[in-house]
């Protein structure tokens, strides 16, 4: 009896190695069985730098273009001359007239941004801007300097001119019609200018003269 003891000793201490044994081999196994953490997780997980923001597209200034061909006619502010503004193909013409004696023939050009210059005989000038409807600015004519607005004509309303060699003088004639058919022109003999006779604004007929002449639409 006092052999077994040391036995039962002995034997407890070989059973708690064995158990510690097992212990650290199954620790050891499942520290080789886990993933090691993989370079794609890892990258991201990583916080991106962040990107520059993107700066919008520039826009290039619009422009309008060459406006439509069409006639505008109108009145001086103080209603003494007539006005009428004709547009082709970015080219602007003018005529403005008092029906009597005071006359000019205009040209130039249509900017992009809808305003006009035209300049023509004897110091004639005409600065407008061109809307929609309408064309409105300042006319100076014999150094008078009027305001003037012109409306979008519609036929027959509009720019009416004729040249013509008559009982050997050299014809002009120029005519506005108003809306409402109403006519102001001029008609100039080598020059010599005088208030128009009417047109047939159906046919463009008229008599100069004792000569039947046909005055047409500004080409």
């Amino acid at each position: 009896m006092q052999r077994s003891g040391p036995l039962y000793t002995l034997l407890a201490g070989l059973a708690l190695a064995l158990i510690m044994l097992s212990l650290n081999a199954t620790t050891g196994d499942v520290a080789s069985s886990a993933p090691a953490p993989s370079s794609a997780s890892s990258a991201s997980s990583a916080p991106s730098p962040s990107s520059p923001p993107t700066a919008p597209p520039s826009q290039a200034p619009s422009t309008r273009g060459a406006p439509p061909d069409a006639d505008y006619a109108g009145r001086t502010a103080d209603g003494a001359a007539s006005v009428a503004v004709a547009l082709r193909k970015g080219k602007a013409i003018a005529y403005v007239c008092d029906g009597r004696t005071k006359e000019a023939w205009l040209r130039g050009d249509v900017r992009d941004d809808g305003t006009l210059r035209l300049t023509g005989d004897h110091g004639a000038r005409l600065e407008a801007t061109l809307r929609s409807t309408t064309i409105s600015g300042d006319v100076e004519l014999t150094g008078l300097r009027q305001p003037f607005q012109a409306r979008k004509a519609v036929k027959p309303s509009g720019l009416y001119r004729t040249t013509a060699s008559v009982r050997g003088a050299r014809v002009v004639g120029g005519w506005i019609v108003l809306q409402g058919g109403a006519q102001v022109g001029i008609v100039s003999r080598d020059g010599e200018p005088s208030a128009a006779p009417p047109i047939d604004t159906g046919s463009g007929a008229v008599t100069v003269d004792g000569e039947r002449l046909t005055a047409l639409p500004i080409p």
